[in-house]
């Protein structure tokens, strides 16, 4: 046989497989028929390529649909047993891991603070222990790992696995995917925070069945994650997103940025900015229950303590929240009148406050955004919270299980 003839086969092999096992993951549960109406494949096709993704325990079948005049038809939707998935998330000032199913669910996590002064060999061997101890917790399971989503804060080269620089850790050129590929042995994905997270709401939240949405990473810094016409947006050499080192502020005095900018967007509504707040406030004798709570926690001002305030109506904590989302809610509004997304969907460390950042967030919006075009935007906080990222490392695994099914074995 023709070996051009022989791959352009498994090509289309690949590509069909994949597409009918898009089909499943978005509208499951769904019979045979169905896929053959969707796809316009013939039912014997659509019939060999459900049983090959079976045989590698992509998908399952769970009961027929008995609805309806005619035969009863067996319906097929993806298994979350397919395997496990070990995500991280590398954070500024901690590192996160969890094991996964295929459908996202964490059955195993582990958070550990981390010193970024420390240096950078310190804090990859910190998560390299976390991650084999996410490994060996998986095999004692008996699963099969499926491949290591590592999500991390700057730009990403992802067809290398190579963290290009990332501003809030000073960080520049780590080879990721060669570092933790030969420590683990399994196929290890690379991705930015915010486009992780994005292919999170998009694979597993609110964003299923949304083709336009801009995902806004909040915690050190700010990080965007863009889907335009059901794709990540990536730009020309991949690195777009960095939505936070946007200037928006004008004035003599602009804050200095990690990046080395003045004036990004990001300086006046991350995490960092709201200990600021409230720090000024605190400095200016502002009645408060914070330094109480500081004191019976015995802990220094964090973002954790200013939630718990603001929860108990602490006015200086809600105001804190409240300027954050006004600055957050400028960006937002350029970047609607831009993109004009269908959703903007808010998560990250941040997003842990979201109750009190969003109303800020939507009248700053209304006064800035384009009427028109800001109507048809909905703005809420992710359903995963702070957990954005981490369930995103996972997913950037599962999508390329989407794209690339034969790579797991059969049986």
């Amino acid at each position: 046989m023709n070996p051009k003839n022989t791959a352009d086969q498994a090509f289309v092999r690949e590509t069909n497989l994949s597409l009918v096992l898009r089909l499943i993951h978005n509208q499951s549960p769904v019979s045979r028929a169905q896929l053959a109406g969707i796809t316009g494949l013939n039912k014997s096709t659509v019939s060999s390529l459900v049983d090959e993704l079976i045989e590698r325990r992509l998908v399952h079948e769970i009961g027929s649909n008995t609805g309806g005049a005619g035969r009863p038809a067996t319906l097929i939707e993806i298994n979350p047993q397919a395997g496990i998935i070990i995500g991280v998330e590398l954070g500024v000032d901690f590192i996160s891991a969890a094991i996964t199913d295929a459908m996202g669910q964490i059955v195993w996590r582990k958070m550990e603070d981390a010193r970024q002064e420390d240096g950078q060999e310190k804090m990859i061997a910190q998560t390299l222990r976390i991650v084999k101890e996410a490994m060996t917790a998986g095999k004692r399971k008996n699963h099969r790992i499926l491949g290591l989503g590592l999500s991390t804060p700057g730009t990403v080269d992802i067809n290398e696995g190579v963290l290009v620089f990332a501003p809030n850790l000073h960080w520049h050129n780590v080879p990721f995917a060669k570092i933790f590929s030969e420590q683990v042995k399994v196929k290890v994905f690379v991705e930015n925070d915010a486009n992780a997270a994005a292919i999170a709401e998009h694979l597993f939240g609110a964003a299923r069945q949304c083709q336009d949405f801009l995902f806004v990473f909040a915690g050190v810094g700010i990080g965007g994650g863009l889907f335009l016409n059901g794709k990540l947006y990536r730009g020309r050499n991949g690195y777009a997103g960095e939505i936070g080192h946007s200037p928006i502020v004008a004035e003599p005095r602009q804050t200095i940025c990690h990046c080395g900018n003045r004036g990004c967007w990001e300086t006046y509504a991350n995490q960092q900015s709201v200990i600021q707040r409230v720090q000024t406030r605190l400095a200016a004798k502002h009645a408060s229950v914070i330094p109480q709570i500081m004191e019976e926690k015995n802990t220094s001002l964090t973002l954790s303590v200013i939630r718990q305030a603001a929860d108990i109506g602490d006015q200086e904590a809600i105001a804190s929240f409240m300027e954050a989302g006004q600055a957050m809610g400028q960006g937002i509004a350029g970047l609607i009148n831009i993109f004009n997304p269908e959703q903007v969907i808010l998560g990250g460390p941040l997003s842990v406050a979201g109750r009190y950042l969003l109303p800020a967030i939507k009248e700053t919006v209304a006064s800035h955004a384009m009427p028109e075009i800001n109507r048809q935007a909905d703005i809420k906080v992710s359903a995963f919270g702070p957990d954005s990222s981490l369930i995103g490392a996972a997913a950037i695994v599962v999508n390329d299980l989407l794209a690339h099914p034969s790579r797991v074995e059969r049986g």
